[in-house]
């Protein structure tokens, strides 16, 4: 292995899915030299299920509409639905990186295997056989590849079969099966619906209770219509409480058996899906409460009831993951990492991660404004570089508006939108950097 040994002037990224093409994006626009890894053989991250360890199953699409999830500049393609599927968006993704020309920056089938803190704050990063030293790290790996499963008692002696949602790709696998999905996040639900149509027996374990968000009202996205000033029919009065706008298009969920909502909607990350209400409505899938325990052939649930099941499925999500990088070097809490604005290491000033953080919006904007601030960062000196160093170790500002969410895992680190966009408008303002729509500095 041969060591590169000359003083860094390079950064180095991590992954070239959406967030790594938008932070290569930024790198560019801003004249900084870099280098971008990537360990499958294509851009896309999670959305080419050609990608080892890849969670895209067969009916996947966005659950966020094609108006609002593009990239800066590069709208979907009129063509597509409101809701792309995966393989849409897999080709949007690649479409975008030729017509930026991203692809000429990356480098394939290349897993970075370490990255190490030198003491002048470069890095040393093992890649491909070499030892490459870089002025800084962008980790943007993703928060869906490490799959999060849960202890089950009884497993060991369990006769069916059992999946996490990440080894499932199409509904061959519930055939003439009786089927229990666990976990009714989106992903979880698409699957039951899965299950639903193919299946001999579907349930759906929950363990609390959720709203089940329709992904059109009144004919327009979800999002377009929360968003941008969606109007109802004439004569429809619209509540103005999202929880009862929702409970009067999709009615009591207690008479499927599910629990009752015990939080606001907007306190947990949307479940966006109309067809589970239309196969409960049908008695196309039951609703079981959470499980206690496997024994058999059977799943005791905690209820007292048990039920014969051959597939268990396990959408239980994902545990937030750098395995390149030491993960002493962070500050963790509920299995994420405390980054300022969800992007700074508040101690190591040239470590970034790009897509760490969830809310209900859609995605790609928001990483590149994250993006474009790591790039404000590295072009930063002198004054304005100590300011933000210590911006980055003592500025909390509040991300969630002062709205609540469930106490989770997954909500450890979940921000509200608008005030997280608004923070990012005011680092943006303190340092005279214009905003990528058009807003000035």
């Amino acid at each position: 292995m041969s060591t590169e040994t000359q003083a860094p002037d390079r950064v180095c990224v991590v992954g070239a899915g959406p967030s790594g093409l938008v932070i290569a994006r930024q790198l560019r626009e801003a004249g900084i030299a870099f280098d971008v890894y990537e360990k499958h053989s294509d851009v896309g991250g999670i959305w080419d299920p050609e990608n080892e360890g890849s969670p895209v199953y067969r009916t996947a699409h966005f659950i966020s509409s094609k108006y609002s999830s593009g990239f800066y500049g590069y709208p979907m393609p009129d063509d597509y639905p409101d809701y792309p599927s995966w393989r849409q968006l897999r080709d949007y993704i690649r479409h975008f990186a030729t017509e930026e020309k991203l692809y000429e920056h990356i480098t394939f089938n290349t897993p970075v295997e370490r990255a190490e803190l030198l003491e002048d704050g470069s890095w040393l990063v093992t890649v491909g056989g070499e030892r490459k030293r870089y002025r800084a790290l962008v980790a943007a790996p993703g928060v869906t590849w490490h799959p999060n499963v849960p202890e089950l008692p009884g497993r060991e002696t369990f006769t069916g079969r059992i999946l996490h949602s990440s080894q499932y790709f199409d509904s061959s696998v519930f055939v003439g099966k009786t089927v229990l999905v666990v976990g009714a996040g989106n992903s979880g639900v698409d699957i039951a619906c899965d299950a639903a149509v193919s299946a001999d027996r579907a349930m759906l374990s929950v363990r609390r209770g959720y709203r089940f968000v329709p992904k059109h009202l009144f004919g327009v996205p979800l999002d377009v219509f929360l968003n941008y000033g969606g109007k109802a029919p004439a004569g429809i009065t619209v509540p103005e409480d999202v929880n009862e706008l929702v409970d009067a298009i999709v009615g009591d969920v207690t008479r499927f058996g599910l629990p009752a909502p015990d939080h606001d909607v907007l306190s947990s990350h949307p479940i966006v899906n109309d067809q589970i209400i239309h196969y409960f409505n049908h008695g196309d899938i039951t609703a079981k409460p959470d499980v206690a325990r496997l024994d058999g052939s059977d799943v005791v649930f905690t209820d007292g009831s048990r039920e014969q099941v051959d597939v268990v499925l396990l959408a239980t999500g994902y545990e937030y993951k750098i395995p390149f990088v030491d993960e002493a070097l962070f500050e963790w809490k509920s299995g994420h990492p405390q980054l300022y604005l969800n992007i700074f290491n508040r101690t190591v000033d040239s470590l970034y991660v790009l897509g760490f953080i969830e809310f209900a919006d859609a995605a790609y904007k928001r990483f590149e404004e994250m993006a474009q601030l790591v790039a404000m960062d590295l072009k930063l000196s002198g004054a304005d570089k100590n300011a933000f160093t210590d911006m980055k170790r003592t500025h909390r500002p509040d991300l969630r508006g002062g709205r609540y969410y469930i106490d989770t895992p997954r909500h450890a680190n979940y921000v509200e939108t608008h005030a997280y966009q608004a923070a990012l408008h005011d680092v943006r303002h303190r340092f005279g950097v214009p905003g990528l729509d058009g807003e000035p500095s």
